[in-house]
């Protein structure tokens, strides 16, 4: 008998249809003879509602309370399903995050998991129950509610399952599995059969939304087996392992990309020891992301700065930086809040070269103008207009062939 921990998203639960589907998906795993343990989000779309209320009534929200708030539509997931599979004579027992025992840290609407208590699982599934668990949300030091930010399910499911030390957990969506890219953007998209941790967490970093950030890390840290299935059809969906157990590998796996990015660029700067730790730390203590930064000198010995951030975060920042230039001496501030990032991702690049040569000679024969550029071992990244992007996805997707299946020199060199 082995251990499964399913997550199912929003979409997954999103009526009472779906709920009984659900239901019926989890009591097939319970007659094939194994444990389970399930954990839901809120219904599709419950979390939005819950924000719009809070925002109706003030746009000054404590976050305690509004983690007491937004937490309750997984709760209303978790009980509806345990009751249908009640219903259906497979007993089942829901609890919240701090019921069965999820700690976090003291972060409200963005807390990280500290430690998962196992005891009141391990009874429910001693005597026979399937365990029913709100995903997204734990408990602090001080007993106080807290959430895990947008996917935490997918957190709470890998969390729970590394602390059992699961066989596997499933990660149950609107799509069957990982694709080379978003196929409603490129229908030519192709489904990977398995992805490295390191690749996946490149790709959710990067704008893939399939899975969390937080829960890649998380199953990367614990050796902890992924799957991404679809809740609506049958298949064997994405196994995200690691790179060892790769069995189908190539050059790129993937392309990921991200509409809300936001160019902020203080140019002609006088030359000053501790600039750059100056300007990222003002942004930083507001609390705002830093993705990509660029910085150059001019002719005339003066220097450019340049960093994008979510566009979200754009008037945050640009305030910031207004209140800097006239400190460090800036000539203007240059700003473009309607750009996007393109990003190849791909263990194959550690041992090839010439990706991002083909890459911008593709880009530039598409007529696409680059305005910045980041690499790492496996990831390449730039920002493009963001009229530009579909075609710039496209282009790239087809030039390397991601639309077509693996080749027997890809099989053998796996």
């Amino acid at each position: 008998m082995s251990l499964i921990v399913q997550k199912y998203g929003g979409s997954s639960v999103g009526n009472l249809d779906r709920i009984h589907h659900v239901a019926d998906k989890v009591i097939d795993i319970k007659q094939q003879g194994h444990d389970i343990v399930v954990v839901v989000s809120a219904m599709y779309g419950e979390t939005d509602r819950l924000l719009q209320l809070a925002n109706a009534l003030t746009q000054q929200h404590d976050p305690r309370e509004l983690d007491v708030l937004i937490s309750s539509g997984e709760q209303v997931s978790m009980a509806l399903l345990s009751m249908a599979l009640n219903a259906k004579n497979y007993p089942a027992r829901s609890f919240t995050g701090s019921q069965v025992g999820i700690f976090t840290d003291n972060i409200h609407t963005k807390a990280r998991i500290l430690e998962v208590k196992t005891d009141v699982i391990h009874r429910e599934l001693q005597q026979g129950r399937i365990v029913v668990i709100a995903g997204f949300q734990g408990v602090n030091e001080s007993g106080d509610i807290t959430t895990l930010g947008r996917g935490g399910s997918d957190t709470t499911a890998v969390a729970i399952a590394a602390a059992l030390r699961a066989d596997e957990c499933q990660i149950y969506t609107d799509v069957d599995g990982v694709y080379t890219t978003d196929p409603h953007l490129i229908s030519e998209a192709r489904l990977i059969p398995q992805i490295s941790f390191e690749e996946m967490l490149e790709m959710s970093s990067l704008g893939a939304k399939v899975l969390q950030m937080r829960s890649v890390e998380l199953a990367s840290k614990h050796n902890m087996p992924i799957r991404v299935l679809s809740s609506f059809s049958d298949g064997s969906g994405t196994l995200v392992t690691f790179e060892d157990k790769i069995m189908h590998k190539r050059l790129v796996s993937g392309i990921a990309f991200s509409r809300e990015e936001a160019i902020i660029s203080l140019a002609c700067i006088p030359p000053q020891v501790g600039l750059e730790g100056r300007i990222l730390g003002k942004v930083s203590q507001a609390n705002i992301e830093i993705d990509m930064i660029a910085q150059n000198t001019t002719a005339e010995d003066k220097v450019d700065f340049t960093f994008t951030v979510h566009r979200r975060e754009y008037p945050k920042a640009l305030k910031i930086v207004e209140e800097l230039a006239s400190e460090l001496g800036a000539l203007t501030i240059k700003t473009n809040s309607k750009v996007a990032k393109l990003s190849l991702v791909g263990i194959g690049m550690r041992s090839h070269t010439g990706v991002a040569s083909t890459m911008f000679k593709i880009l530039g024969e598409a007529g696409i103008n680059i305005q910045m550029i980041t690499t790492s071992e496996i990831k390449i990244s730039v920002v493009v207009d963001e009229t530009h992007l579909e075609q710039g996805v496209k282009a790239v997707h087809q030039a390397f062939e991601l639309d077509k299946p693996l080749t027997t020199s890809e099989l053998i060199n796996c």
